[in-house]
């Protein structure tokens, strides 16, 4: 996204889910092959290629503006699980599952890179994703949060998956810097 073409402000929903969906896990899309890979202490630098591929064209800066050290120790706290989408043999997409709350489980981030979207890849990455956050034991509730910067069916597709928006929260932009 251009600083030059870029609103004035944006608009955060927070979402959550407080009890498992009635789907059942979906079977893998046709066509190419394909694999749903968790990383095992992901080193940095994977972590924000994939972060850079999807968020890139959405203004994602949380992550690239802190020290690497702090994104390790993030990565690498416990319950925070990275699954990396792999389709033709190259990644695809992620999600991030952060259970940081007792009970709850944080859908971090999720995304598809641009090559990948519209191939219905996006509806399957996250009903994978919402059903591993609710296979996880004592998870009670599941949240996730996107903004008017990010894909125009992302919000929509969080609430066709069982998201509730819980609040929204707006903001200048570009966003304050995080300490």
């Amino acid at each position: 996204m251009s600083l030059d073409s870029a609103p004035k402000s944006f608009t955060i929903t927070y979402l959550e889910m407080t009890a498992p969906p009635s789907f059942g896990r979906p079977p893998l899309p046709l066509g190419a092959a394909t694999a749903l890979l968790a990383a095992e202490d992901p080193p940095v630098w994977y972590f924000l290629a994939l972060y850079r591929a999807v968020g890139d064209a959405h203004y994602w800066v949380d992550m690239t503006s802190r020290p690497e050290e702090e994104v390790a120790a993030y990565l690498t706290r416990p319950g925070m699980t990275l699954y990396t989408l792999m389709r033709n043999g190259w990644p695809a997409g992620f999600f991030l599952l952060d259970e940081g709350e007792e009970g709850e489980s944080d859908l971090a981030y999720f995304g598809l890179v641009p090559e990948a979207i519209g191939q219905g890849l996006g509806s399957w990455l996250l009903r994978t994703a919402v059903l591993t956050a609710w296979e996880r034991p004592g998870i009670e509730r599941l949240t996730v949060n996107t903004n008017t910067l990010d894909h125009p069916r992302a919000l929509p597709l969080y609430q066709r998956m069982g998201f509730v928006p819980i609040r929204r929260v707006e903001l200048p932009f570009p966003p304050p810097s995080e300490p």
